[in-house]
């Protein structure tokens, strides 16, 4: 984003009407360059940028930008502590793939040293986060598109590297949506639950989802994304191309509504925790709070994966973090797949 283009968003970021003459001052343009500036702005962002007559331009409703210094004064000392970089970037195609890339270069150029040559703990207590205002092609699970407007929700990836093997990380994506859930009770939003394999529901809506990239040797070392896309405030008409039900923070707590620089933090904080953690303790420590979380055991569901559509009795997950269900063949447990609800009232599972 231009220099002038990102001042002009944080002038009208209040939600109050700014003259275009005042604009202009500000920045030292001309007026006609800041309509033009304005014009684009509203086509290529779609901030719905409303001029008031006599008044000037202002947006519908106040933007909480985000801000290196906000997010890093609300993290502790031991999250500023395993937080090696943090970026904020206008825009990016995915967090995610900005993230594996640049951790990819990092090995290649030797910026990082591979477990061989280091002499640390379990896992390297840093990790590379990555926020952006907007994502362009922003990904969620089975390659599904994740709408991402400008300044509105939680575009948050974080780079973390592993001596474990990638086979060892397949309950790591159950602690991180653990660790969403803890961030969002810590900061007021209750009701709050966990659907299989990693997405934060309410009420049967979706508030936040996971995407967990990995790529690594096949005995080890491994270097993980874990992408967290969380919604703040979504227009209907952005969500319109959402295909499940879905739900926003601005919906569930009103006047309440914690500040994104805040909702940020708690994440960083809370899933570098997780991130940290895994590598000594694995899923353990965090299965109970799963199993606490987990809004649909008991429930009958339908599971597809890969080719085989299998429906059963949701009984929650095992030690690795598969998913348990009682079929017509017995108990079966799985490793990967999609969990589709289906409107029947909840059951026992049968030990």
């Amino acid at each position: 984003m231009r220099p002038h283009a990102r001042k002009i968003i944080r002038l009208l970021a209040d939600g109050c009407p700014h003259s275009g003459e005042a604009i202009a001052g500000a920045i030292g343009i001309s007026r006609a360059a800041v309509w033009k500036i304005l014009h684009g702005l509203d086509s290529e962002l779609g901030l719905g940028i409303e001029s008031v007559r006599g008044q000037g331009y202002r947006l519908p409703e106040p933007m909480e930008l985000l801000a290196l210094d906000a997010i890093q004064a609300r993290l502790d000392a031991k999250a500023r502590q395993r937080v090696a970089r943090l970026e904020i970037l206008d825009e990016v195609d995915s967090t995610n793939a900005y993230l594996l890339e640049r951790g990819r270069r990092a090995v290649q150029g030797g910026e990082i040293e591979t477990c061989a040559e280091s002499e640390a703990s379990a896992d390297v207590d840093q990790g590379g986060v990555c926020l952006a205002e907007r994502q362009t092609a922003g990904r969620g699970r089975l390659g599904r598109r994740w709408v991402s407007p400008f300044g509105r929700n939680i575009y948050l990836s974080i780079l973390w590297r592993y001596r474990l093997a990638p086979a060892q990380l397949g309950g790591l994506s159950r602690a991180c949506g653990v660790a969403v859930a803890r961030a969002l009770a810590g900061l007021g939003v209750e009701g709050g639950g966990l659907k299989w394999p990693n997405d934060v529901h309410w009420q049967r809506r979706k508030l936040a989802g996971l995407l967990l990239e990995v790529a690594g040797e096949a005995q080890g070392p491994s270097l993980v994304v874990v992408g967290v896309g969380l919604n703040l405030r979504l227009r209907a008409a952005e969500a319109a191309v959402i295909d499940q039900p879905w739900v926003d923070l601005h919906e569930l707590c009103r006047e309440q509504v914690p500040g994104r620089n805040a909702v940020a933090a708690a994440l960083i904080e809370h899933l570098t925790a997780a991130l940290s953690g895994y590598a000594e303790n694995g899923l353990a420590s965090f299965l109970e709070d799963w199993r606490q979380l987990d809004a649909y055991q008991g429930e009958s569901v339908t599971l597809v994966a890969g080719q085989q559509t299998i429906e059963g009795l949701h009984c929650g997950i095992d030690a690795l973090g598969n998913l348990v269900l009682d079929t017509d063949d017995g108990r079966r447990t799985f490793a990967a797949g999609e969990v589709s609800l289906r409107p029947l009232g909840r059951l026992p599972c049968h030990d």
